[in-house]
């Protein structure tokens, strides 16, 4: 079993965001599709999004730090049970004919062992339902079943729009909602959607990978497009199509508009996490037809064609 801090490359007490960044990174040079010749790659992703599983939910996090599970998330074994239990061989001793182990002394009026097992075991012997049962009458919450890891490509536009997304699990599809603010490496829980274990089922971690777009880019909330217009849509203004993530917009060209110019269109972005969306920035880009004959012979007699717009870099 793989320490989670240590497969993840943190310290013990590293923040939440510390966690996500690192496990972040890792997901993304170990994801699969990038590895797909390297199957020690595949595993290591693995073990990357069990680690960030447990240390990104608060009480598995809280619990691993106090030795009550491990890093499977599997119950840790009481003092002298297992290899990596914290008792050894155990030792005559105490006034009240209890045993000593490890420094520890039970039995007699030495300790309370309800006070010692208290934070290994959940509740009192005997009460109904499955687990461990200690030999001091403390019983262990019954294992959950293993958690089931899936990748999901989605589509630029349908992570951009929050559209439902099918997945296919072993027991059925199911129509996933995607969160604000989705992007690539982002992880969602679907409780009880794992492998089936005496605690009850555990969970499935769907990975989301969000696919390239042929002409929108993603930066940050906004979205990039480079848009062409032609030389007189240029020269004279007007108002052409622009597509958005959802739907074909008219937009205003100013007269006399260079290549480079940068318009904005408010909330045709990416949802954002606090609410709200980004913004569409489409950068303009003059297309100059070749070969136009007419075209060539009226710059050639343009006395505005002898200006350098290049002074200003002292060329």
């Amino acid at each position: 079993m793989a320490d989670p801090y240590q497969t993840l490359g943190v310290a013990r007490g590293a923040s939440e965001a510390d966690i996500k960044k690192a496990y972040r990174k890792l997901a993304k040079e170990l994801h699969p599709d990038r590895n797909k010749d390297n199957p020690k790659a595949s595993a290591r992703f693995s073990q990357v999004t069990n680690a960030y599983d447990l240390l990104s939910d608060k009480d598995k996090r809280a619990r691993f730090d106090r030795g009550e599970i491990d890093g499977d998330g599997n119950p840790a074994a009481p003092f002298g049970y297992g290899a990596g239990g914290m008792g050894g061989r155990a030792q005559p001793g105490g006034p009240g004919g209890g045993f000593r182990s490890q420094g520890f002394e039970f039995g007699g009026d030495t300790a309370e062992m309800g006070d010692i097992f208290e934070g290994l075991f959940g509740g009192r012997g005997g009460a109904g339902g499955g687990g461990f049962t200690s030999g001091f009458g403390r019983r262990a919450a019954a294992a959950k079943g293993a958690n089931l890891s899936y990748r999901l490509q989605v589509p630029f536009v349908d992570a951009a729009t929050l559209a439902p997304q099918r997945v296919q699990l072993p027991d059925g599809a199911l129509d996933l909602k995607l969160p604000p603010g989705v992007e690539t490496g982002t992880q969602m829980r679907l409780a009880g959607k794992g492998e089936p274990g005496p605690g009850g089922a555990g969970d499935a971690l769907v990975t989301i990978e969000v696919q390239p777009h042929r002409f929108f880019t993603r930066h940050g909330d906004d979205i990039r497009l480079d848009l062409p217009i032609s030389l007189k849509e240029a020269v004279l203004g007007g108002q052409v199509r622009a597509p958005t993530v959802e739907r074909p917009v008219n937009l205003t060209i100013p007269k006399g508009t260079s290549s480079g110019r940068t318009l904005r269109l408010k909330g045709k972005g990416f949802h954002r996490k606090g609410g709200g969306r980004g913004d569409q920035l489409v950068t303009l880009q003059v297309m100059v037809p070749a070969g136009d004959a007419a075209l060539e012979q009226f710059v050639d007699g343009w006395s505005g064609a002898d200006g350098n717009p290049r002074t200003v870099m002292g060329v």
